[in-house]
């Protein structure tokens, strides 16, 4: 994007904050639809726990795969999410130059997991992890916020380029390795990605939330096939050949 582009893009961008007090995965209702302000989608800045307590950046999209709704949501339910935000904030954690403070800092995309739910506009999380060491880290709030705000414009560019091609992933582990490197180096974005161990749960019915739910078209149903055993393979791939949309492979891109 040049500097004339971008500077078009902040005058018709209007950029709204929002401060609560609420645990932000329980925020299954902001009643927007009461509100004046029509609203394109939500990006949550978010701490971010784990039992390593490695040092991250991290983004990811909603939604409970299973009847487990106790982190927010519903159960079997998902956010609306689109690809295009999703990578907009991935690739804005990638693209900024760290400090030195920050160099023990992964950027990661998790699976889609936890609530809200029912907002009624995309939604993206963008988190800062893993340990209150860390959330502490002035120079890692800033590098947060900076992301968050580059995101916005990212994903205005993509939204205008219209050159990614878009996919729901099924496979792999929490941080989604596979897929952050399709997403990183290719002209590829997901809206929701379900892993491994949800797949056997899977239904026609989450897959159609899946494909409804996301605000872009849907061009590929995205396997990450050596994440993916046998088994599960055998219980997803007649269930995703009921839809017309195409299946490949991340290594396939």
């Amino acid at each position: 994007m040049t500097k004339d582009e971008e500077q078009t893009n902040i005058k018709d961008t209007v950029v709204y904050l929002g401060l609560t007090k609420e645990p932000l995965i329980f925020l299954n209702d902001l009643k927007l639809e009461e509100s004046q302000i029509n609203l394109d989608f939500l990006i949550f800045a978010s701490r971010h726990t784990s039992k390593t307590t490695q040092p991250a950046f991290l983004v990811h999209t909603t939604g409970n795969w299973g009847a487990n709704a106790d982190f927010g949501g519903d159960p079997f339910d998902l956010s609306q999410a689109s690809a295009l935000l999703q990578k907009a904030g991935f690739i804005s954690l990638i693209g900024q130059e760290k400090s030195v403070d920050l160099e023990t800092f992964s950027e990661d995309i998790e699976v889609t997991h936890h609530g809200p739910t029912n907002l009624e506009k995309p939604l993206l999380f963008m988190e800062l992890g893993s340990s209150q060491e860390n959330w502490n880290i002035k120079e890692a709030g800033k590098f947060l916020a900076t992301a968050i705000i580059q995101s916005i414009f990212k994903y205005i560019e993509y939204n205008g380029k219209k050159n990614q091609e878009i996919g729901i992933g099924f496979g792999g582990t929490h941080y989604a390795p596979n897929f952050s490197r399709l997403i990183r180096n290719k002209d590829v974005a997901t809206s929701f990605i379900c892993p491994k161990y949800y797949i056997q749960g899977l239904t026609a019915e989450i897959i159609n939330k899946m494909i409804n739910n996301t605000k872009e078209n849907v061009d590929y149903f995205i396997i990450d096939w050596k994440g993916t055993n046998s088994e599960d393979k055998k219980h997803l791939i007649p269930l995703l050949e009921e839809f017309n949309i195409p299946i490949k492979k991340t290594k396939e891109f």
